[in-house]
This record gives structure tokens, C-alpha cells and sequence, in this order.
């Protein structure tokens, strides 16, 4: 099965690749490495914001987490000229989650995105992470993920 095939299989429809809010390109290729900027979360009904130990369920943060894997997917594809079959590996995501002090469960958060990845890639979806707390992120969104993803090169 395909990449696209999977997520078609699963109602996901990419997104077209967010542009860049600020001053950055949203990926840079270097041989067969991809560096993806960090993907806010996001849906179709616009930005998913909240704060997880106090508005927000882990539950919650974990959809958003996977929305972010959405936006990540969908900038790798843009990188790859629109051919999801040039992935070949996630190598590590760092996500970030909008948290009180207190709230310790970033990696479930972030596990949203994982298994994400996991589902659509199979093997090739296993990776590296990080997930961190944050005190704030922009524009008030609950999770901001960015990716490292191993790419054919043309």
C-alpha cells in the first residue's frame, strides 16, 4: 500500500502545506535529509488551542499532536514535489505542548503524532522524539511538533 493509499483508507485528506508565519522557509532539504519547521496544531475548523493540565485532556492533546503530524506529512510531501513515495523514514520529532507547570504527560500528548506516523509508515514511521513542556506557544496553540524525515533524493 501506498502513503496515500493509507491515508485514504483512514479519511485523511492533506492539507495543502501551511506557509510560513514568520521569517523561515518551512523546510530545508539536505541530501536525503528533510527538516520540516514546527507544525502548529491545526484543523480544518482553524487553529486547536488550549492548555493541557488546565483546558485541555490528554486526550485532546493527543489529537491535536496528530493534527500537527498531518501538517508535517503534508510539508514533507511539498518538499518531494508531491510524491509521498520519495519518505522513506521519520528520524525524530520534537514536540512541544502548551502545559501548566505541573502537567507531566507531554509524551502521551506527543504520542498522538507517533502513532500517526506509526499507522500511515508502518516501520518506517518509528522514530527518535523529544516532548516537552512549554510555557506558552504561538497564537495560543496547544502542541507545535517539528520533524526530521529521511527523503529519496531525485
Amino acid at each position: 500500500m501506498t502513503i496515500d493509499s493509507r491515508l485514504a483508507e483512514r479519511g485523511i485528506t492533506l492539507p495543502n502545506a501551511p506557509a510560513p508565519a514568520a521569517n523561515y522557509v518551512p523546510f530545508v532539504a539536505d541530501g536525503g535529509t528533510l527538516y520540516v519547521s514546527g507544525q502548529i496544531s491545526q484543523g480544518p475548523d482553524g487553529l486547536i488551542k488550549g492548555r493541557l493540565g488546565d483546558t485541555m485532556s490528554v486526550e485532546e492533546g493527543a489529537a491535536a499532536a496528530q493534527r500537527c503530524a498531518v501538517s508535517l506529512l503534508a510539508q514533507v510531501k511539498a518538499a518531494c514535489g508531491g510524491d509521498l513515495s520519495r519518505l522513506t523514514r521519520v528520524l525524530k520529532l520534537t514536540g512541544f505542548v502548551n502545559s501548566t507547570p505541573d502537567f507531566t504527560d507531554q509524551p502521551k500528548v506527543i504520542n498522538g503524532a507517533s502513532d500517526f506516523f506509526v499507522e500511515i509508515l508502518g516501520d518506517a514511521g518509528r522514530h527518535a522524539r523529544s516532548a516537552v513542556s512549554a510555557a506558552s506557544l504561538p497564537l495560543g496553540v496547544a502542541v507545535e511538533i517539528e520533524g526530521i524525515f529521511q527523503i529519496k533524493t531525485k
